[in-house]
This record gives structure tokens, sequence and C-alpha cells, in this order.
């Protein structure tokens, strides 16, 4: 047959041609219906419109009885993982994909539909294998594994991101303690920032996640920040988080810093007295505005946080010094809770060494040890300048040291210098009032005798040699 000539046109289309076209889509249709697993129609809005009898298998395992009350819903929720909208979205095929939901996994392929215009009117998914792992058993193997380790990242980001304490893990009935936790209560019922006041070793950590657990918040992230653990040219990043390159050695992707990761939740940090100035004003815009912007970037991102400081240092002296911004600290002390030190709630002594030799048992898996009353005695007469923190280390460590079910007080002799060393080991500059030391002495002794005795009166005053009045009267002055 000859060939037209170079820029002759071409013949004109049978009359036919558009029903022959009509009829072409029509075989390739009944063809992919009849060769797939299963195969349905969603339209513009999302809903599943149609689906044909191989389809209707899996209805049972997605929960449906009839298929009346699958079609005409929403194709995400009778579908688990669907991407049929991320298609009609896109205009865009996916030939070949994985899915996996409660009816299995499968081999699908995910086609728009267009009118003549060209306009996505809806699609059509079809099931290609409903039983892959038959025939294409390595790459199933590999998707299994993929979407084992991200469920798994998941559960420990998760595990991360939840609170290790409530209230009940703040150990005490003293008042000082019932005070505490009084005041923490009330700070979890607002989204108000908490400043938590007192020396290292009290509890700071452990009630900032107890009001995190007891808030609206609780089931949303707990992110902690050290600000004493990380270099202060990095502390920017970590707050704020970092464009892609925004640094010699940044993420290519960038990072999210630690604003970003307690969206929605509550955000501890810890040693606020340590933040450099330069630190504190970017801090003290985010903290207003609950906006950040992340380092080398220029997009501003909201951000809704829950903020919970804590320092053991005077940050009113360091105000008055000006190594800390006036108005930062009136922007964390909305909710002041301050923590006793250990020596001004030691009724509470006995309750947390008890408590901290079963934790250190069953972490350690050696026996629990139990706290004889001399051992007792011994725990109170210490200053405990490391609080609960100090106390659990004594108990490791003497619980190291013998092989006895029973503390004694010979055991601490090693782990804890006599009261006499205490005073010693203070700078000159640490000197206090005599009165105040004696003072101080007195009611220790008190408590330890009391201790000691369980709590009997009379043999307390004969313990520390004075009389059953002396005793009351000393007891009625501390009150």
């Amino acid at each position: 047959m000859k060939k037209p000539a170079s820029g002759t046109p071409a013949s004109p289309l049978p009359r036919d041609a558009a029903s022959i076209h009509k009829l072409a889509a029509r075989s390739m249709f009944d063809l992919f219906s009849s060769m797939s697993q299963g195969m349905m129609l969603v339209d513009r809005a999302g809903r599943v419109v149609w689906i044909n009898d191989s389809y209707k298998r899996f209805l049972p395992a997605l929960g449906f009885a009839r298929p009346e009350d699958f079609v005409g819903r929403p194709v995400e929720a009778v579908v688990p993982n669907t991407l049929m909208h991320h298609v009609i979205e896109t205009g865009k095929p996916t030939l070949v994909d994985l899915l996996s939901n409660k009816a299995g996994t499968f081999v699908v392929s995910r086609i728009p539909l267009r009118d003549e215009s060209g306009e996505v009117i809806g699609a059509v998914g079809m099931v290609l294998f409903d039983h892959p792992e038959t025939t294409m058993q390595p790459l199933i193997a590999k998707f299994a594994r993929l979407q084992q380790d991200l469920d798994e990242a998941r559960r420990e980001l998760a595990a991360q991101r939840r609170t290790k304490y409530t209230f009940a893990s703040f150990i005490g009935t003293s008042p000082a303690a019932i005070e505490v936790k009084r005041q923490a209560r009330r700070a979890a019922q607002t989204d108000s920032t908490v400043l938590l006041l007192g020396e290292t070793g009290t509890g700071k950590e452990l009630l900032a996640h107890a009001i995190h657990a007891g808030s609206a918040r609780a089931g949303r992230p707990f992110v902690g920040v050290n600000l004493a653990a990380v270099p202060e040219t990095l502390l920017e990043a970590e707050f704020f988080g970092a464009a892609p390159g925004a640094y010699t050695g940044a993420d290519r992707k960038g990072r999210d810093g630690k604003f970003k990761l307690a969206d929605k939740g509550t955000l501890f940090l810890d040693e606020a007295g340590d933040m450099p100035l330069a630190l504190q004003a970017k801090l003290l815009r985010a903290l207003q505005e609950q906006e950040i912007e992340p380092l080398g970037s220029n997009k501003v991102i909201k951000v809704d946080v829950r903020v919970i400081a804590a320092t053991s240092r005077d940050l009113k002296a360091m105000v008055a010094e000006g190594s800390f911004r006036e108005d930062l600290y009136y922007r964390l002390n909305v909710l002041p809770v301050r923590l006793p030190p250990l020596r001004e709630r030691l009724s509470d002594l006995e309750a947390l060494a008890e408590h901290l030799l079963e934790s250190i048992a069953a972490r350690t898996g050696m026996p629990q040890r139990e706290l004889g009353a001399p051992a007792l005695a011994a725990l109170a007469a210490h200053r405990w300048p490391g609080n609960i923190r100090e106390l659990r280390n004594a108990l490791e460590q003497a619980a190291m040291l013998t092989d006895h079910a029973r503390l004694s007080a010979e055991d601490f002799a090693q782990v804890l210098p006599a009261p006499g060393v205490q005073a010693e080991r203070r700078k000159p500059g640490q000197l206090r009032p005599l009165p105040q030391l004696i003072a101080e002495l007195e009611r220790s002794s008190i408590q330890s005798a009391l201790v000691a005795t369980g709590g009997n009166k009379v043999s307390a005053a004969r313990m520390l040699g004075i009389s059953r009045a002396t005793l009351y009267e000393k007891l009625a002055s501390r009150k």
C-alpha cells in the first residue's frame, strides 16, 4: 500500500471510531473485572459506587455482611489503608502497590477515571493478587519486615513520649509532701506554665511527669530537655529545629526541635537556670506567641505546647544580677511549686526507703533488703544534700556491700559520712550561726530517736537522755 506523501494529511477516522473507542474501553473494563481478584469504582467524592462479584468475598473480613452496607460509603471508612483518595486528588495512577488490612495483604492497582474533558471523575481499584505470598514471596517478605520495623519504631517512640510517673509515684504522707501534691494536682487542671523549684534530687522531673499525666494533655507527647546537658551551640536547634543544611553537619532532611515534638503536649525544661541569655529571648517569644522559627528557615510554625520548667537555682537572684531575663522569669513563674528537701520531711524517710529498695531489687535482681530501726536512725541523722537521689544511691551501695537481708547502721557507715564529718566538709563561707546548728542537730536527734523507737516518746526520751516532759516541750516548740 502506498504511503501518503509527506505533508499530506492522513485519511479521516472512520465514522464509528468513537463507538469503537467506547467498545474497547468497555471490553478492557470487563476484562479487568473478570481477570482481577476484585474490583471497585469510586466517584469524585471518594464514595464507593460499585464492586464486582469477586470483591464481595472480602466484605466479611472488612466487617460488612451485605454489599449495600459497603457501597455508598467513603472508601477510607470501609477499606483501611487505602490510597484511592490520593489517586483521585493527584490524577496519577498507582499501577502496582501492596495493601494490607484486616482482609489480608494484596497486590493492587489504582487508576483514575476521566471524562471527555480530561477531568478526574473517580477511580477504579483492582485486586491483582489476593494471595501474593505464593507468587511474590520476596516482595511480601520485604514489605512485612518494613511494616514490622515501622510498627516497632512507632511503639518505641510512643513509649518514650509517654509519662513515666503519676502522682502516686511521689511517695510521702508528711504535711510537706501532701502540700506539694495538692499544688501539683491544681496545676494539672490548668494549662498554665509551671515552675518547679527545689534542690537537686527532690523529684522535680517525677512531678513534671505526674502533672502531665494528670492533665488534659496526658494522651499527647511529654518531651523533656536538660538545658545543662546540651552544648550551648546546639541549644537553638534542639529547641526550635533546623532547616535542611542550616549549618555544617546538619541533617540534609532537617530536624524537628523539641517544641515541634511536644506539639499538643508538654515540654519539660529541666535546669532552666542554666539557659544562656541568647536563648532566653527566643524562648520568651516562643512561649508568648506559641510559634517557632527553625534555625536556617524563615518559616514560622505554630505550636501548642504547655511548658513545665524546673530549676535548683535561685532565679530571683539571677534576675537581680542580670544573668536571667526578668520577663522570662515572670513568664515561667506563673504556677510555682516548691519541692521540700528530704531533711524537711524525714517522716517520709521510711516509706521512701522501702519503695526505693523494692525498685533496686527489681532492677538489679538482688534480694530485697529491709531496714532495721538502727539503720533508719542512721539515715535520719544524715542531712541529705543530694536528697532522694542520694538516698537511692546510699541504699543501693549498702545493699551491694552486704549479704544480710536486713540492713543495719553499720552497713551505711561506709556509704554515709558521720554527722561530724559532714560539718567539717563545709567550706568556711558555708558556716551558719551556732544556735541554728544546735537547733538543727536537736531536731535531727529527736527525729532519729522517734524513728528508732517507732514513735514511742517514753523510749525516745530515755534514748536521748532527757525527761519525757522535756521531749514534749521540744516537740511542742517545733509546731
